[in-house]
């Protein structure tokens, strides 16, 4: 897809990835629009790439429809990056109702219902795409992320389905697949990442490659390349992959 003045819409554009990918964007000359909770940053990432800022908290399911009105009003979309997202880290009997509804609406719900609300218009657009951003957890499963892996898994397959769905359209799906990254989102889910391995990649990698998959029309990316390897060995030989991940897997 041409990039350069297609107009953008990043969610948790406020740090880590989203920012990345909105600087990325901006360089390929695309317009944007900044979603975020943090009002400073956003006007900060704003002023550096001429952006448009819609400020919303996704936890709140009013709140996306609000924002998807408001995204409407300032233009045409033509691509749309799902990215925003929070974790919860931790023995899933320790979490609260509220925890888990939480992890679900933004991770999930907002998601869906942020593309369902632009879908119209992204499909009467000459070519447009949307973006997910997801993670391994989503892939492989994670102890200690349940529900977090458990929504991403749900992200992971709204995309795949969509991706049936819009055959034969002018719109394209594509999924960005992450591990570990180096941003505030371990901070922000209550236990920071403590293993040795694999180490956290920079947040502007994982924006590069969604900035890259967007050109290419690519339908599936993993950052880094070889987090494919576990998801491969998964898919075919599940029981090897449920040892293997039971002796050196553990929580991330």
């Amino acid at each position: 897809m041409e990039l350069r003045g297609a107009l953008a819409v990043v969610t948790g554009a406020s740090s880590g990835i989203g920012a990345a990918t909105a600087a990325r964007l901006h360089e390929a000359g695309a317009r944007l629009i900044l979603h975020g909770r943090d009002e400073r940053r956003l006007a900060e990432l704003a002023e550096r790439t001429g952006g448009s800022v819609v400020t919303a908290d996704f936890a709140d399911p009013a709140a996306v429809s609000a924002a998807a009105g408001e995204i409407r009003r300032l233009g045409e979309v033509d691509i749309l990056v799902n990215n925003a997202g929070i974790g919860w880290a931790g023995p899933v009997a320790e979490m609260t109702a509220a925890d888990v509804a939480r992890l679900v609406q933004v991770n999930l719900t907002a998601p869906l219902e942020l593309t369902r609300a632009l879908l119209p218009g992204l499909l009467a657009r000459p070519r447009a795409s949307l973006m997910f951003v997801t993670s391994i957890a989503g892939r492989t499963a994670v102890a200690g992320e349940s529900v977090y892996s458990a929504v991403k898994a749900g992200l992971d397959t709204f995309a795949e389905s969509l991706r049936f769905e819009l055959a034969g359209t002018r719109v394209h799906v594509g999924v960005v697949v992450p591990g570990v990254v180096d941003t505030e989102f371990f901070t922000r889910r209550g236990r920071p990442y403590e293993r040795r391995s694999p180490k956290p990649v920079p947040s502007d990698r994982v924006a590069s490659a969604i900035v890259d998959a967007l050109r290419r029309d690519q339908a599936d990316r993993y950052v880094p390349g070889w987090l494919k390897l576990p998801v491969t060995v998964r898919g075919a030989l599940p029981s090897v992959y449920r040892a293997l991940a039971s002796r050196f897997g553990g929580s991330g």
